[in-house]
């Protein structure tokens, strides 16, 4: 999805009287007819889809400039393939999936608009992948070896902030062990990761390859020369 423009505002008008009326009219069911019905359903998942992608690309501009975690990783991508322009590879749009994010390496980078909670989560996520996208250009990553996806799954969890304490406070409450909480989050996001590629068979199968490279791969911090967040 492109960067919405002004004349998208055009397509649904989201203010005035008209709107006023047909959202009342909708809540309270008065005299609406099930075509009716169906147009503001179509015509409010436009508006909400329009609202989610502007948020997004504001948010992602923001982190571009000034988070200290994605600032850090685009030099390090811009020091192995110099003259990338982050804005025109980083897009938003929707997702049919609860993956907040994903990298393929010849598009770039995608951020699921209808996903991310807020301007925080896009920042974990948006690290997350940047992350993928030095392990690629850095090592030539080939995706489709479990070995190779697990190590970038778990370094990418492990560096960009998503597995640290409040967050996984946030998303599990008293449900994890403190003692090894990183851990623990990381080993699983990495399994469930690893559990989506073709290549893999089953959940056994991506567990065994994430514990066979958990060691070399979870202390592998670079480009960071520890784990900041």
């Amino acid at each position: 999805m492109s960067r919405p423009t002004k004349n998208d505002d055009q397509v649904v008008p989201t203010k005035g009287m008209e709107w006023w009326r047909r959202t009342f009219q909708y809540k309270t069911g008065l005299g609406l007819t099930a075509e009716e019905k169906s147009k503001y359903e179509k015509d409010y998942s436009t508006i909400l889809q329009r609202s989610q992608c502007e948020k997004c690309y504001e948010q992602r501009d923001w982190m571009l400039k000034f988070s200290p975690t994605v600032r850090f990783m685009t030099q390090r991508i811009s020091s192995l393939q110099p003259g990338i322009k982050f804005d025109e590879k980083i897009f938003c749009d929707i997702c049919d999936d609860t993956k907040s994010g994903g990298f393929h390496p010849e598009l770039g980078i995608l951020l699921c608009q209808n996903q991310l909670k807020d301007k925080w989560h896009l920042e974990d996520t948006l690290s997350h992948e940047l992350i993928h996208w030095f392990d690629e250009l850095k090592w030539k990553v080939d995706w489709l070896n479990l070995k190779h996806h697990a190590c970038s799954e778990i370094r990418a969890s492990n560096l960009s902030g998503e597995c640290r304490f409040w967050q996984e406070f946030s998303r599990r409450g008293f449900g994890f062990k403190v003692s090894r909480g990183q851990q623990n989050c990381v080993k699983r996001r990495a399994v469930l990761s690893v559990m989506g590629n073709p290549s893999c068979q089953n959940k056994e199968q991506a567990e065994r390859v994430v514990d066979e490279v958990w060691e070399s791969c979870f202390n592998d911090t670079r480009p960071f020369e520890e784990i900041y967040r």
